[in-house]
């Protein structure tokens, strides 16, 4: 990109962001409009007041001596003029309050509903803390920017046309001279905002990587410590708030030049009409004291809107870099939507009947009416899948697979051989490159997101937890669930013991991500969870990881009653664990090269046989 095109490129994202912020304050138009006409009501009540005060001091220093009972009325004038304009700015700041705050209520509203409806690459690659820093932080400095604009910025352009018209009125030869330099204050002012969009966007993006690198080591801060990394890290955050410092002093630097210069220009303005009004009143001009006194009360009104809107510029080329922040993030490529005629599960083998979205026992009918549900009956067939994270990078080839009703498969292989991937490929958080992945005999792609989803029940081995009651997390896939369901999962995951032993049993509230249960239990929530939903298929991906034998072994004791009839995909790495498998898929590489069950690939003396004995001998793989 050449120099030339670096510099047009932010004035077109600051158009496009302003656009697009426009298309947002439409809703609130009304506020809008009331606002203006407040603004409008104020600014004509502080305009008029300098009149009434230039007419009070020509009654003082009438021929005829000072008119008391007239400079009385002017006074109850100016007062309600005062009154009048105090609650216009009333009304004033109401409106653009309510419009600012709902257009950022609109904007993490729309942020969040995004999150829902991106594909799992996108979060993949997109630092989590990037994210928090465009939905909290940048939506909270728009409506900053937005709220200092309606408040100040309407009422300043108001005030310079006011001013300009009044001064008109009274005297036009001194109004030329505060025309001739109003130019220069607008170029100075326009020069200072084409630099400092730009380097407000530097300082958003930076802010936003600093809040990134941030969320990643408070995450990790006991890997850190157990590393000792605590000056590495120290020293990478130093680094990322450097760069910050810098672009922030950038900005901060051509923003803060703004108002000195204005104001220069201003003090210039104000020291025309002070030398034109004077020399007009020696040299025996129309023009009186009073009116003397109008211009230099209209000459400081006149200049006081152009620091202000200094200012408002500033904020709004602050507002406007958050802006184009917000806007890139809400027109990122979504998940591929569902087909028009996408089709519904309508049951599992026990005959249940399962409703798209949640474990329960309503039935399902198409949106339409007009496509059938399909009967889930377990089936599950992969053929000649192929999926590569990265273009360049091969993963899954020519993958081929027949699981029948009720199977139990288990998925074993060295790291990064494709396990979890054919389990993201399954739920369809990605969509295969190649082939197709078939369930009761219809293509997934066929098939609602939110319905082939709910069919599967997921532990895995990384936990998730809301913050919330104890009742409510095991509750997650089903929450109208009774306490006696509830109690009843947890007891079958031997949850209920440890539940029991806390402050306020079930209805213990934990912090987001489980706050201070460790690890195991944790996961015994999670395994508590899938068994109250009981859907038709499981996934269990490391599901016992993080649990002892001797709990394990009784956690398998359930998950063998669950997996009764119901199709169950198995990853592990503790062998152990599966060798009551129906089918044992040995992947290596994105391929399946070995398969059957325990005791004929143990038999066969491959590459299972030496994982499973390298478990218990130690070798080396």
């Amino acid at each position: 990109m050449t120099k030339n095109n670096r510099k047009r490129l932010p004035r077109k994202e600051q158009r496009a962001a302003f656009k697009r912020l426009l298309g947002t304050l439409r809703p609130y138009r009304l506020y809008i409009a009331v606002s203006l006409l407040a603004a409008a009501v104020s600014v004509a009540g502080q305009l008029l007041i300098p009149i009434e005060t230039g007419r009070a001091i020509d009654q003082m220093l009438g021929k005829s001596g000072v008119n008391f009972p007239m400079i009385g009325k002017i006074l109850l004038l100016i007062g309600l003029y005062i009154g009048l304009s105090a609650f216009a700015q009333w009304i004033l700041g109401i409106c653009n309050n309510r419009a600012a705050f709902h257009v950022a209520r609109d904007l993490r509203d729309r942020c969040m509903e995004k999150i829902g409806h991106l594909p799992l690459s996108y979060l993949d690659t997109h630092p989590t803390g990037d994210l928090v820093s465009r939905v909290i932080a940048d939506v909270e400095l728009l409506s900053d920017g937005l709220l200092m604009g309606f408040t100040q910025f309407f009422s300043g352009i108001l005030t310079i046309v006011g001013t300009l018209f009044f001064m008109l009125v009274v005297n036009w030869v001194i109004a030329l001279v505060v025309i001739c330099v109003t130019p220069l204050s607008l170029l100075v002012a326009a020069f200072i905002a084409k630099k400092t969009f730009r380097y407000f966007h530097d300082q958003s993006e930076a802010r936003g990587g600093e809040t990134a690198l941030v969320s990643e080591h408070i995450d990790g801060m006991k890997v850190i410590h157990a590393f000792g990394w605590e000056e590495k890290s120290q020293a990478a955050f130093e680094q990322v708030d450097e760069e910050l410092e810098k672009r922030a002093l950038k900005a901060t630097f051509y923003s803060s030049l703004t108002n000195p210069s204005t104001r220069f220009v201003n003090s210039v303005v104000y020291a025309g009409v002070v030398l034109a009004g004077s020399l007009n009143a020696i040299l025996g001009g129309s023009i009186t004291v009073g009116r003397l006194s109008i211009f230099l009360s209209y000459a400081n009104q006149y200049t006081k809107p152009f620091n202000e809107i200094s200012g408002v510029i500033t904020e709004m080329q602050n507002a406007l870099a958050c802006a184009s922040r917000i806007f890139e993030f809400l027109d990122a490529e979504e998940e591929v939507p569902d087909k028009a005629d996408a089709r519904v599960f309508a049951g599992h083998p026990e005959g249940q009947v399962l409703p798209a979205g949640s474990g329960g026992s309503s039935p399902v009918s198409d949106p339409n009416g007009n496509v059938p549900a399909i009967i889930l009956d377990g089936h599950v067939a992969l053929t000649n899948v192929a999926f590569r994270y990265v273009p360049e990078t091969p993963l899954i080839e020519r993958f081929s697979l027949e699981v029948r009703p009720g199977q139990r498969v288990a998925i074993v292989g060295p790291t990064g051989c494709g396990k979890t991937t054919l389990i993201n490929l399954l739920m369809r958080f990605y969509d295969v490159n190649k082939g197709s992945i078939r369930v009761s005999g219809v293509d997934i792609r066929d098939v609602q997101r939110r319905s082939l989803r709910a069919s599967y029940g997921m532990v895995l081995q990384d936990t998730w937890l809301k913050a919330g009651t104890i009742a409510e997390n095991i509750a997650y896939g089903c929450p109208d669930a009774g306490r006696e369901q509830i109690v009843a999962a947890a007891k079958e995951a031997r949850a209920h013991g440890f539940i029991c032993r806390l402050p306020n049993g079930y209805d213990t509230v934990i912090a987001e991500d489980g706050g201070q249960l460790s690890q195991g239990e944790k996961q015994l929530l999670c395994i508590a969870r899938v068994m109250l939903s009981l859907p038709p298929m499981l996934i269990l991906d490391e599901a016992t990881s993080s649990i002892d034998t001797r709990t394990e072994m009784k956690i398998q004791e359930a998950f063998a009653r669950m997996m009764q009839g119901r199709t169950s995909f198995i990853v592990a790495h503790r062998l152990s664990t599966i060798r009551e498998a129906d089918v044992i898929l040995v992947m290596r590489d994105g391929h399946i090269v070995e398969q059957g069950n325990h005791d004929e690939l143990l038999a066969a003396g491959g590459f299972y046989a030496r994982l499973y004995n390298a478990q218990f001998e130690g070798m080396a793989i």
